[in-house]
Parts: structure tokens; sequence; C-alpha cells
């Protein structure tokens, strides 16, 4: 193994009050860190070639143990409340100490990386991490510097990832034992207690959500984003399980990234340099970029085997329903070089209706687009959070709720003046249920979806007969290539039409609800889009 030199090493993490671990091993590569992994039986080697690793108790982010320490720069900044709580300045720098305290005397991996496909936005990362396979995922996720440039570099946002360290609530100031708290003083993110590697890179997605909009002016976005063979880019917005990472990944089109970007004055570029895709019900006829990215390299999260030992059975949630892989983005082929694209032609909100009351594609005016985005309305996937193990109808602003430290106002209005600039379409894509709410109807099939936007894109719905929803308001296509014309009004999928109009004037009920948060920040433009419950 090459140690870089360890005592060297070791003393350029005085910084971090880090000299006393025992070894510090830098930069190794994804082969090094599968060794690493396997010696120490924290994983397996699977026939695709890819490391399978279990996270332990965690298997989901645990959004009600992020924290923002309060500070100057936060404090009159930061959307506090329960997505946003704050944490002590004195203790947090105390769990800093005890954490040190922690990893003295034992092994830790360092990685060298950066956020940001744009040269002008590029924040520099160093992530310590306790176990190879976290810091595995890191190199994943991350954008990979050069040789040259790990051999002069400077981080300018630190991590440090401890899932063996477990917080003491009373004494620490946290909720329980694990936690992610970021520090925008410090420019450092720490996380203990759990093995869940995406809190690591929700973490940094966090930081560039307050950075870009606050301090670069611009619209950081939790979204996939993909370009056509004419140039044109496509942004999909949606919370994890609702199709980012899939409808993305078209064979047709090339893959700019998968779930964060940034939309500059006149570009899309990716923060992240690999993708993060849920593997549950994984067939390489239904999404075969992901599938076949599923190699040496890749790192399977969570999931079950076949017989053998050694074949990953992706139907098997015995541990989770998110199961996951994370995997450098050259795994795919057709993907974007530089990951960035010009600014968008098309955006789509994507939706999980758990209620089966959405059309599955609607083309949005000006206000709807608006008041879609700061709904976000979704269903949480089974797993994607701990505690969640059934979908549950939610509503997060901006498509993001739980990674945007600023108020969703602000991220509302860089969107609505792009909007204006670009004269850009948008569309609501239902990926959810029809026929009935879950549990009685069915989930949208991949292939419809899929002939829906590709519709949208290629200017198939431009011309055709739309319809309007008479509650909620939204122009819904009548027929669209290779998507059953039955399909596209939601309400002619149930049997029970009355059934169907109960259940759209409550959803629409919550959405109002839900809405009355941002009234005084909404002009009349966008309270019109709100819907409307209609006599059954």
């Amino acid at each position: 193994m090459n140690n870089f030199g360890l005592k060297a090493e070791k003393a350029n993490l005085s910084y971090l009050g880090l000299d006393h671990v025992d070894a510090a091993y830098w930069n190794l590569s994804p082969a090094e860190l599968t060794e690493e992994t396997i010696i120490k039986g924290q994983g397996l080697l699977t026939d695709t070639g890819a490391l399978a690793i279990d996270t332990g108790e965690f298997t989901g982010r645990s959004p009600a143990d992020r924290f923002i320490v309060k500070d100057a720069i936060t404090t009159d900044e930061v959307w506090w409340g329960d997505i946003n709580k704050p944490f002590d300045s004195d203790a947090f720098d105390k769990l800093q100490g005890r954490m040190q305290a922690y990893l003295a005397g034992r092994e830790v991996y360092v990685r060298d990386a950066y956020a940001c496909a744009d040269d002008t936005y590029r924040l520099n990362l160093r992530v310590v991490t306790e176990f190879p396979w976290s810091n595995m995922f890191a190199s994943n996720m991350f954008l990979r510097p050069t040789q040259e440039e790990i051999l002069d570099f400077n981080p300018e946002w630190n991590v440090i990832n401890a899932p063996g360290f477990m917080a003491d609530a009373e004494i620490d100031g946290t909720r329980q034992h694990n936690f992610a708290i970021i520090n925008f003083t410090k420019k450092m993110i720490l996380i203990g207690g759990t093995g869940y590697t995406g809190e690591i890179k929700k973490g940094i997605f966090s930081v560039l959500n307050f950075v870009l909009p606050a301090q670069k002016g611009v619209l950081s976005m939790h979204c996939s984003a993909n370009v056509g063979k004419d140039g044109d880019t496509a942004v999909f917005f949606g919370l994890s399980g609702t199709g980012k990472t899939t409808l993305s990944s078209d064979p047709n089109r090339k893959l700019i990234g998968d779930d964060e970007h940034g939309w500059s004055a006149d570009k899309v570029f990716n923060f992240e340099g690999g993708c993060y895709a849920k593997t549950i019900d994984l067939a390489a006829e239904k999404e075969p970029q992901i599938y076949n990215a599923i190699k040496f390299g890749a790192i399977l999260e969570n999931i079950g085997f076949e017989e053998n030992g050694c074949t990953p059975d992706y139907t098997n949630i015995t541990k989770t329903q998110n199961t996951r892989v994370s995997y450098p983005i050259h795994h795919i082929d057709n993907i974007m070089v530089p990951s960035a694209g010009d600014a968008p032609k098309n955006i789509f909100f994507l939706t999980a209706d758990a209620f089966g009351v959405l059309p599955p594609v609607s083309k949005l005016t000006r206000g709807q687009a608006m008041y879609q985005f700061i709904s976000g309305y979704t269903a949480k996937v089974a797993g994607t959070e701990a505690g969640v193990t059934e979908p549950q109808t939610a509503f997060s602003a901006c498509f993001g709720a739980p990674f945007l430290p600023l108020h969703p106002a602000r991220y509302a209005e860089m969107l609505g003046e792009k909007m204006d600039k670009g004269n850009v379409n948008v569309w609501l894509i239902n990926t959810g249920w029809s026929g009935g709410e879950y549990g009685t109807g069915s989930r949208i099939k991949l292939k419809y979806t899929r002939a829906m936007i590709t519709a949208a894109l290629t200017g198939k719905l431009d011309n055709v007969e739309y319809k309007c929803h008479d509650v909620f308001g939204l122009n819904f296509p009548t027929t669209c290539p290779d998507v059953p014309t039955e399909l596209l009004n939601a309400r002619n999928t149930w049997s029970d039409k009355n059934a169907y109009d109960t259940k759209a004037n409550s959803l629409a009920d919550k959405f109002v609800k839900n809405f009355e948060q941002f009234e005084e920040y909404a002009n009349e433009e966008i309270m019109n889009a709100s819907p409307q419950s209609v006599t059954v």
C-alpha cells in the first residue's frame, strides 16, 4: 500500500487536531480502498466487480439529527426551524475535540476532492474518514483533482466522518448518538454515529446551497440534468426516489449529473463527479446505464444476494428499501465532459404522487411553476429517510428543503428570474400512482414516463389539445406518442370517479394548508395557481 509518507502526512492533519492518528492514508486508489475494506472485513467483492458494504444502523439520512452552527455568519441568513436546527458554537468545538480523541491512535483515510464542475465556483474539499469505504464513496461522488493539483492542494472545507464515534446527547448537545453538523465559520462538517454515506454528500450540498445563492448569485438545485444532440439542456427536479437519476440517464442524451447542480448566468454545471442511484428492483432492460455502471470502482450499499453469496439481488429489501450504488460518472458512456451545459430549455418537476391524483404530465404556466416549485409536493420513498417504511406524502420546498439553509423564497425568486430570461418550458411529471392511490392503484410505468418526457423535449406536445384539471388547474395533453390516451387523464384511470374527486379535493386542501407559510412571499400570479376544491 502506498502510504505517501505517513509521518509527514499525519503532521499535515494537525490543523484539524488529528496529528495523533496511528496512520493517515492519503488519496488511495479505488483498488487500494477496496482491498482495505475487504481486509478489514467491512465489505466483499460482488461478481459484478463492485464492492458491497453495509452502512450499519442507518440505511438512510437522519434529517432530525442535522444541525447548523448558529453564529455571526448564519444567525440572520439561515432559515431556522425544524429543517435547519441551530447548534451552539462552543458545543461544536467540544464535540470536535471528542472526535479528535476518538480518532487518536486509529487509522484514517484522507481524500482531497472538489465540488462544482465550473472552475469559477470550484470548492476544494478534504474528507477525513474512519472507514476506507467511506473514503471511496467520497472519491466516487466528488470531483477528482489531477495528481498535479493534489501536490499543491489547499482545502477550503473539511469533513470529518467517524461512524464509530457515538455522541452523548447530554454531553454533546445532539439529539442522540448520530449527528451531522455544519459550521460555516470554521468551514467544517462533523459526521458521527452513522455510516450512511449520503450524509457526506448532502452535507456539502447544504454548504453549496448557502454559499452559491447568497454569495455568488448562482441558483443551486436538487436536480439532475442532461443535454440533447442539439445542445439543449434539460433539468429534472425531484426528491430522492422520484426518478432524477433514472430519467436523466437517457442513452439518447448526454448526462451532466444526476442530483446536484448550479445554474449560473449562462450555464448549468454539476456539483459532483459521480452518481448515487437507488438499486431497488434494478434491471438491465429497464435502466441499462445504471445497471452497467455497477462494476469495479462502484460501491453497493445494503443490498441482498442470491444464494451464491456474490451475485446482487436487487429485489432483496431485507436490510432496507433504500439500497444504493455510488459510482464515478465516467462509468456511464455518454456523459458531458466537463459536466456542464448551456442554460436549460426545459425543466421537469418530478413528483411521486401517492394519492394518484395528478396527471402524469402537465405543462405549467409561470405562476404554476413558481407555486409547484415552492410547494415541492412528492412522496417520501420508503427507506430514503430513517423511519420511513412506506411512501408518505410530503411537501419539500424547492424539491429539496432538507438541504436548503436559506428561505425557500430566495431560491424561488432566482428560479423565476432565470425562467423569464430564458423562456423556459416547465413541466410537472407524476412518476407516482395511477388508477387509485398507493395500495390500490399502480405505479406509472417507466416506459410511459420516458415517452412523455421525450415528447416534451422534441416538441411533440407543443401543438396537441390540452385539457384543464378541474381542481389543480393543470393543463395536460389529451394525446402523447407511445402513451395510452386513457392514462393522460388521471380521473379516467379510476373506476370510482367520486372517490377520485374526493381524493383530489383532499390533496388540494393539503396544498393550500402547506402554502400558508409562504403566502406573504407570493404575488397574485403565484397565488392564482393554488388548487381549488370543487363540489363532489
